[in-house]
């Protein structure tokens, strides 16, 4: 356990530092793109997908903010931008880069055992229901240190992941994605590339930086 809580503050440091460093290139960023419209109240007809739970949806989008290449909380941690059609709420007309990777990121490193849409397998619990309590701090230790826990007499092994850097360099965006999930601002299914925003210059600086070239 000490060695992965070391692992989890050293991915944190060098986080800190990466946006410094980004911070102080002097790089031209593009300018901050319009915050997704309100996602409506009510289904359109003929629609299945579920709509946003307000008090959760609300908490995961009051305040926010474009800042550094992503859209953040007033508390500094990361959040979703999504839009959903007016004229059919099961559509999912654009998304934020950093939703768009972690779904990605999702499903090569996690679906496995968490299950297709983050709904849960007879491996490993629903993170679409975990992320509904989950802040993200606690996520960044799960994820890095790992867990155990023990739902109605099942055992839950989480592994520690802070040694993986196909899982720590995207830890935002599996945790975007993920609370886009668990508020149901985003339904479940494929996202392609003509539903996502394209990848900021900060994300690309960030990536490099993590993987190495």
């Amino acid at each position: 356990m000490g060695k992965r809580v070391k692992s989890l503050g050293n991915v944190l440091i060098a986080a800190a530092g990466i946006g410094l460093m980004i911070l102080n290139s002097g790089t031209a960023f593009a300018e901050a793109p319009a915050a997704a419209p309100p996602i409506p109240t009510e289904k359109t007809a003929g629609a299945s997908s579920a709509l946003p739970d307000p008090a959760l949806h609300k908490a995961a989008q009051e305040g926010k903010k474009w800042e550094a290449g992503r859209w953040v909380l007033p508390d500094g941690s990361p959040t979703y931008n999504v839009e959903r059609g007016a004229d059919n709420t099961d559509a999912v007309k654009m998304v934020d880069w950093m939703t768009y990777s972690g779904w990605r990121r999702y499903h090569a490193e996690c679906h496995v055992c968490h299950g297709p849409n983050a709904e849960g397998s007879s491996f490993a619990p629903a993170l679409h229901d975990s992320l509904k309590t989950m802040d993200y701090a606690k996520f960044l230790q799960v994820v890095a240190s790992g867990q155990i826990r023990d739902v109605a007499g099942t055992k839950y092994i989480m592994p520690a992941l802070g040694d993986n850097k196909n899982v720590m360099c995207y830890i935002d965006d599996l945790y975007v994605y993920l609370k886009a999930r668990a508020t149901d601002a985003l339904p479940g299914g494929r996202i392609s590339a003509d539903q996502r925003a394209e990848k900021p210059v900060e994300a690309i600086e960030a990536e490099k930086a993590c993987i190495g070239d």
